[in-house]
């Protein structure tokens, strides 16, 4: 037979009875009818924290999601300013090419009223004139009765010439193309020569001038009228650059015409017969750059 524990007992059993029936009534006079109170209030105890907690998570989720709301409309205002803005970007690009073109126009304007020739305006359509056997394109052609080797003005000076023909189009052999010449004459020394086309843009060299000509850097030079296609006296750029060569001096023109910016020209007419005035002050800033 198994020996009974010592806290096992029925002596132990009565005591243990006694004790869970003392605590049970203390409970109960404890608790007694506020039973429900008391827990609800415990379970209010407990779970304050974690409602409160809830209580920020839900406050965090609308705060986020008014921010979300209120990025997203900033997004969609940026978005509609920044079309907007190119749509206005491009409206003046459009207006700058027109004022641009209306300058010129103007300017041509006032030179046709001084030229006592029958001129044609043209106008550009292209300019690839740094491409190899490139030129300038304007919009008339045979259709306008023009003419190789016509010459081709703006109102700043001298261009080129018509170079090729076509249709309705023709192409501009410019005075700075490695091909083309011109005969010109310097408006001080009065020595004359012929323009030849360099490898720098908006730049050509005078040829076949003596080195004990006396040239000046800024010195205006001009068409001499011998090779009958620009009238004597037209505006052809101005000296940049003097040295002395071997049989010949070294001459560098800057040409007045600006030839990557052209938009309104003037077609003389074949071999017009003209002289215009050769007295003309050259610009300060040519004047600097050849000091330079």
């Amino acid at each position: 037979m198994k020996p009974q524990s010592r806290y096992w007992n029925p002596e132990w059993r009565q005591r243990y009875a006694l004790a869970a029936l003392i605590f049970v009534h203390a409970l109960w006079v404890f608790i007694g009818r506020h039973a429900f109170t008391i827990w609800r209030g415990t379970a209010t105890f407990f779970s304050s924290p974690m409602m409160l907690v809830a209580e920020k998570i839900e406050q965090w989720s609308y705060e986020r999601a008014k921010k979300i709301h209120a990025l997203d409309k900033a997004q969609e205002e940026l978005d509609a300013l920044r079309a907007e803005i190119a749509e206005l970007t491009l409206e003046r690009q459009k207006d700058g090419a027109k004022l641009i073109e209306a300058d010129q126009a103007i300017d041509l304007l006032g030179l046709k009223k001084i030229l006592p020739l029958e001129v044609r305006a043209a106008r550009v359509i292209a300019n690839n004139r740094n491409a190899p056997y490139g030129g300038i394109i304007i919009d008339l052609g045979e259709d306008g009765g023009l003419e190789m080797d016509q010459g081709i003005i703006s109102a700043e000076g001298v261009v080129g010439r018509i170079w090729s023909v076509g249709s309705s189009q023709s192409i501009v052999l410019p005075l700075d193309a490695y091909n083309a010449s011109t005969s010109v004459m310097l408006a001080k020394s009065r020595a004359t020569g012929v323009l030849q086309g360099s490898k720098a843009p908006g730049v050509s060299t005078i040829r076949y001038i003596s080195n004990q000509e006396a040239i000046q850097v800024g010195e205006p030079v001009y068409t001499s009228g011998l090779d009958r296609i620009f009238p004597p006296g037209m505006l052809i750029g101005y000296v940049s650059d003097i040295s002395a060569g071997a049989n010949e001096m070294n001459i560098a023109v800057t040409l007045a015409a600006p030839l990557d910016k052209l938009g309104i020209l003037f077609v003389l007419p074949v071999t017009p017969k003209l002289e215009f005035d050769t007295k003309l002050e050259m610009p300060q800033s040519v004047s600097r750059r050849g000091r330079n």
